[in-house]
């Protein structure tokens, strides 16, 4: 057995249910979930946004001491934070299941993950590089962004079942339960960073350079698409398994996404289709209805704290600039 999750707030739902309507359609034998950073006691949903994925409440699964989690991070931190806990949770109350996978809630699968399944038979993990070719501008991002965020994107991960990867996975929990903080000067950047050291912790995992896997705005300067015969085809050759919208917001259409300044979404005529496709589904899934929801774990003493580091995603070295400043 193979279970998928994602892990978001009620405000992210429409993301959520497109993930998971293309993980249905495209990978019908995995079991989907959406492990939610929210509270759903006292939400009812009109019967059209009702989920149809299970949701599995970050309260239940048994974090000790979640509540300090809670008020310690903000709820971009909290989301990211937990994301050890619930592999966790679905391998000790799943045993049937193999091998665990996570996805952010703004991918969209395209074709069956036959060939990362097989990877977890001979492998004990599979990660994604952020880039796998050089940068030849001083746009962002680039390198050194990847440095201080991480090598790898922890917008996906899959584990199989096994001793080595239970105890890094309890490992991983206990550094982000106190150091998931969006602190580049102290070399933290949510769960990414803590994630360069699995290759090396764990033997025998599986770095996944195929260009199918997780394109995104941080790699489409090596990536071209292409849709020939019902199928996406990346570098002319390579089916997409999956694109990874990070950024994207279907209110700014044409903005490929807010974190970078590479590409206009305008200039890259082979990527409309496949933005278009998302818009749209973003919309059919109730985008500006989940949108509505303030997650109940944002507290006002956040918020301050959390505009700030709005505006550190936008200019990241000009935030870590000002935040050596204060010291």
């Amino acid at each position: 057995m193979t279970i998928a999750f994602t892990i978001c707030s009620i405000n992210y739902l429409a993301q959520a249910r497109t993930l998971g309507d293309s993980l249905k359609k495209t990978n019908p034998d995995i079991l989907f979930f959406v492990g939610l950073v929210d509270k759903l006691e006292g939400v009812k949903f009109e019967s059209a946004y009702t989920p149809e994925y299970p949701m599995i409440e970050i309260d239940k699964i048994d974090i000790e001491e979640f509540q300090e989690m809670a008020d310690r991070y903000n709820i971009t931190e909290l989301n990211t934070a937990v994301k050890p806990f619930y592999f966790t949770y679905f391998f000790k109350n799943y045993p049937d299941a193999q091998n665990v996978i996570y996805f952010d809630p703004d991918i969209i699968v395209f074709q069956p993950i036959t060939e990362m399944l097989n990877n977890l038979t001979k492998h004990e993990a599979v990660l994604t590089p952020h880039i796998n070719t050089e940068i030849t501008d001083r746009l962002k991002p680039n390198e050194l962004h990847h440095l201080n965020t991480g090598i790898y994107n922890l917008g996906f991960v899959a584990f199989r079942r096994s001793a080595a990867n239970l105890a890094y996975i309890r490992w991983w929990e206990e550094k982000l339960r106190y150091e998931c903080y969006i602190d580049l000067c102290n070399g933290l950047f949510t769960d990414q960073n803590w994630m360069n050291f699995l290759p090396v912790f764990v033997d025998n995992v599986h770095i996944e350079r195929n260009p199918g896997y997780n394109a995104a705005y941080w790699n489409i300067h090596e990536r071209k698409f292409l849709y020939s015969e019902n199928t996406h085809l990346v570098n002319g050759k390579h089916p997409l398994i999956f694109f990874h919208y990070s950024g994207y917001d279907p209110e700014k259409p044409d903005v490929l996404s807010k974190y970078q300044d590479r590409f206009e979404l305008s200039e890259r005529k082979d990527l409309t289709d496949l933005f278009r496709l998302y818009k749209d589904s973003l919309i059919r899934n109730g985008n500006a209805y989940y949108r509505n929801f303030r997650c109940s774990y944002i507290k006002p003493t956040k918020l301050l704290r959390y505009q700030r580091v709005r505006k550190w995603a936008k200019k990241p070295f000009e935030f870590a600039i000002n935040q050596l400043r204060t010291i």
